[in-house]
Parts: C-alpha cells; sequence; structure tokens
C-alpha cells in the first residue's frame, strides 16, 4: 500500500452553481493547491418544488476520491467537505435518507416566519440564537414543514445538513459541525448547545439533533464500500469548518484585529471575527448574525445580496446573444457613474424569472431612469453593491468592540477588480483581495490543523499569508463616492424600496 503523504490534504467545496475538489499540500511553509475536478451544481424542480440533488453530489465527491487514488502523488491524509449553509435532508430509521432536500430559494418558506413568531416572539428567537432574520433559516424551513404538515417529519429520525449528509454517506457517521450548526438559527451560542426552547415551540424532539463538533475533529473514516468503489483506503473525513464561509473566514490572510472581511461569491457575506457573540437590542434591530468559527470565535455579520444579481443578468442575457463575463465589466467600467441605484437586498431580486426586468422596475418604482445597455446596468449592480457594503460598515462600526481600518474580499468576487475598486472607493478602506478559493483553502488548512502541520487559526493564517498573491485596492474618488452614498441611502429608504425585512438579501 503506497504510504500516506502528512501533509497533503482534499477539499470539497460545494457551492449552490458549483462544487471542486481541490488538493492541497504544505512544504516550507507554503501551501500549494491543485484542482482535482470541477463540476455543476443547482437546484433541480420537482413538483413545483427546488431540491438539491444529494445523492448526484455524492457521487461527485466519490469521483474525486477515485481521482486522487490513480496517482501517488495526489492521494490525500484526508478528506474535509464544506457547502452552503442552512439546507438539510432526513434520515429514517433504517438510516435511508428521505427525499430530496429542499433549496433555500424553494418558495414553501413564504410567511414562515411569520407563523413562527405567533410561537415565539421574534425579540425572543434573536435573543435565544443572535442569528439574522432570513426566511431561508433552517428553523424556518422546519416551520414551514410543520404548517404544511409534511409527511416527512413523521418518519424522520434525524437532521443532517448538506455537508453532515455527505459525510454520512462517506463514513455512515452522522454528526454536526460547529460552524454549520450555527447557520441553523436552532443553535444557542450561550449555552453552547440546540435550543430546546424553539425545537419544542415546533413539535419536534431534540433527538432529530446530532452530536456538534468542533473544527479539527475526526468524524469517521471513508467506509469500506466507497474505499472499494474509489480505490482509496479508509482515510479520515475531518470536521473542517462545513460552512463555506467559515471555512472562507478562517482563510482571510490577516494579522492583527483591526479587519472586516467581505466573502464574496453568490451572497456577500460581510462581518468582522470576535470572541463572543453580540447580541443586544441594536443588532437585533440592524438584523445582524453570530455565526461560528474556527477556534470557536464567532463571525459577527450581515448577509447582503451578492454577485447573483449579475449572475442571473448575463443568464438571460446570454439567452439571446454572447455574454461573455470579462466584456461586461469592461462595458460596465465605460458606463456612466452613479446613473441609478437599487437596494441589492430588495425581495422582489429573491429569484425573479427575468433579473434585468426586475431590476428595471425597482428603477422605476424609484423614478429613476433605467440604464439603456447591459454595462449600463452592471455597473448600476456593482455601485450599488459597493454603497450597499458602506452601509453596513457604516452598521459594524458601532457594533464592533475593535476598530475597522481595513477589508478582506474573500472567494470569486475577488476576481472581479471593478468591484473591489468600488468597494475600497465607497468604503474609504483600502481593499486586500485574494485568496480567491478561500473556501477549499480554509477547509484544507483546517485539515493541516487537524494533522498538526500547523498549530492554531494564527498559524493557518501565516502559511496562507505566504501562499497567495494579493491584490490591494487604495480608495479613488472618495468626494464624488460620498455624495452617490448620501444619494443610495435616500433611495433605499423610501418606504416602497425597503427590503422586506427576513426576506432572502
Amino acid at each position: 500500500m503506497i504510504p500516506l503523504h502528512p501533509s497533503r490534504f482534499l477539499a470539497f467545496d460545494l457551492g449552490a452553481s458549483s462544487g471542486r475538489g481541490v488538493l492541497g499540500e504544505i512544504a516550507d511553509d507554503r501551501l500549494r493547491t491543485r484542482e482535482i475536478c470541477r463540476f455543476p451544481n443547482g437546484m433541480i424542480q420537482v413538483c413545483g418544488h427546488l431540491h438539491w440533488n444529494i445523492f448526484n453530489l455524492f457521487e461527485q465527491v466519490k469521483n474525486g476520491l477515485k481521482l486522487c487514488a490513480e496517482e501517488p502523488e495526489t492521494i490525500p491524509l484526508s478528506v474535509g467537505i464544506d457547502t452552503w449553509g442552512v439546507d438539510f435532508g432526513f434520515l429514517a430509521n433504517d438510516g435511508s435518507i428521505l427525499g430530496l432536500p429542499y433549496g433555500y430559494r424553494d418558495s414553501r418558506t413564504d410567511g414562515a416566519m411569520e407563523s413562527f413568531f405567533q410561537k415565539i416572539p421574534r425579540e425572543r428567537v434573536y435573543g435565544l440564537t443572535g442569528i439574522q432574520f432570513l426566511q431561508l433559516n433552517s428553523l424556518f424551513q422546519l416551520e414551514a414543514m410543520v404548517r404544511d404538515k409534511s409527511p416527512l417529519l413523521s418518519v424522520a429520525r434525524d437532521l443532517l445538513f448538506i455537508p453532515d449528509l455527505l459525510t454520512y454517506l462517506l463514513t455512515g457517521v452522522k454528526k454536526t459541525e460547529f460552524s454549520f450548526a450555527t447557520t441553523s438559527q436552532l443553535y444557542n451560542p450561550i449555552k453552547e448547545d440546540w435550543e430546546e426552547e424553539l425545537l419544542s415551540a415546533l413539535g419536534l424532539p431534540g433527538s432529530l439533533m446530532q452530536k456538534i463538533e468542533q473544527p479539527g475533529a475526526v468524524f469517521g473514516e471513508i467506509m469500506p464500500d466507497v474505499s472499494k468503489q474509489t480505490g482509496l483506503s479508509p482515510i479520515p473525513v475531518i470536521a473542517v469548518a462545513t460552512h463555506d464561509t467559515a471555512s472562507a473566514v478562517a482563510a482571510v490572510p490577516a494579522a492583527g484585529k483591526d479587519w472586516a472581511y467581505i466573502s464574496s461569491g453568490t451572497w456577500s457575506l460581510m462581518g468582522i471575527e470576535i470572541d463572543k457573540p453580540i447580541i443586544t437590542d441594536q443588532s437585533l434591530r440592524l438584523n445582524f448574525t453570530n455565526e461560528g468559527g474556527m477556534e470557536n470565535t464567532i463571525r459577527f455579520l450581515k448577509n447582503i445580496a451578492g454577485l447573483w444579481l449579475l449572475e442571473e443578468c448575463r443568464r438571460v442575457w446570454a439567452e439571446k446573444r454572447r455574454c461573455e463575463y470579462d466584456d461586461l465589466l469592461v462595458a460596465a467600467t465605460g458606463a456612466v457613474p452613479f446613473a441609478a441605484f437599487i437596494d441589492p437586498d430588495w425581495s422582489e431580486f429573491l429569484n425573479p424569472p427575468d433579473m434585468p426586468a426586475a431590476i428595471g422596475r425597482s428603477l422605476k418604482s424609484t423614478k429613476q431612469s433605467v440604464p439603456d445597455s447591459p454595462g449600463a446596468l452592471v455597473r448600476c449592480i456593482l455601485e450599488s453593491m459597493a454603497l450597499k457594503y458602506r452601509l453596513v460598515l457604516d452598521q459594524l462600526r458601532r457594533l464592533s468592540p475593535k476598530p475597522i481600518n481595513s477589508i478582506h474580499v474573500i472567494g470569486g468576487g475577488a476576481h472581479n477588480r471593478l468591484l473591489c475598486q468600488f468597494t475600497a472607493n465607497a468604503t474609504g478602506l483600502p481593499v486586500m483581495a485574494g485568496p480567491v478559493e478561500a473556501a477549499a483553502v480554509g477547509n484544507i488548512m483546517a485539515q493541516a490543523l487537524a494533522a498538526g502541520c500547523v498549530t492554531s487559526l494564527a498559524g493557518m493564517r501565516e502559511v496562507i499569508s505566504h501562499s497567495f498573491i494579493l491584490e490591494k485596492y487604495e480608495p479613488e474618488h472618495v468626494k464624488e463616492w460620498e455624495t452617490a452614498y448620501d444619494t443610495f441611502r435616500e433611495i433605499i429608504s423610501a418606504p416602497s424600496r425597503n427590503a422586506s425585512e427576513g426576506r432572502i438579501p
């Protein structure tokens, strides 16, 4: 049998639109990464509802393991899986998966927050969990199932979140990792356990939930049948920070504490890393969330609509003409600045069939001119996103126990040079962009921590800072952006323009 390399790790980073397997190897205090596989992902519509094809995802993970097993220099010491947050599935008494997990954009959660608040007031829910109110949260997904008398609840024995399900299919072990548990709005960060009051209000037993593990623990080893199918020895599956944003934030190559982050992709998650949750009347009013991270840290953040708006516009345009991403950004660079603004978090941007038309309706409702070209509309989107970051930064500064003197942009949005420059301009702060594959990098380094290749979160970040070239953006045209910010705030504060609190950003 080929001996396992002591500092080579395989990360599966699964996003809402694609997944990837990334192999990482640490040598001379530097991390080298290599993409093993990449595959599409997306919600599928079945009988009028949106679901995830968990079995296809499992096949893709096994395919990545098989590819690694084919060459001695790609055999990993361990494996870790991170995914998007909140979504889950159920196991029956015999251990079988009960149907395809619902996707968070499914409309069944419409009205679920309001119906749950009839059982427990929103102030009490926030006091117990410290989590931002979004109708996609696991709590409200369960409320929708209870309200609609889902037959799944009568036969479900175990609730497993998406990374839990994949780990279960690999190892047969049923557990939940800390960072993911905190995204559900079912976890109490003060008690450091599932909140029985919420489960009781749903009429669900506490036994439905799994034991919570901290990042760095071993979930279990790959089962013999999976080992046989892939040709890979029964290596351990590590409890990395299984929520992709938690893995991404662990990969922020920053020293000190005076920085904020934006994990930029389909979503923009903007926040700070702190030691204890902030659960106050003001954080409730501003709808901030307290989610878990490496070394029991708290990611105090707000979910903001991300590049989903741009990608959906591009999808619609591509049906009629060739529509390259880089060409759109070039066109946006040349478009007239500050011609129109939208609130990226308007509820009508949740999942419209035609995003450009939805943006047009938003602009007309605020008596603004609709951009007459794709480039102008892209500039409207990116400027509005950057100005929303400024708004959230101002809120963070009112709540933060520490100063914020720089911003790190991580994830796919670090590739978008125009958005990164706009972010620096709007916030007046230097922006450091990278690494792009931050979630996969954080996943790999959590495995390295478990293996003893590094000894702390700070050590993880030091290796990452040596391993990737970052791009720095300094603020430009600050006075013009300050004026634009005043206009932006007026537009989004109009009664007709307020994003419905708790709707998906």
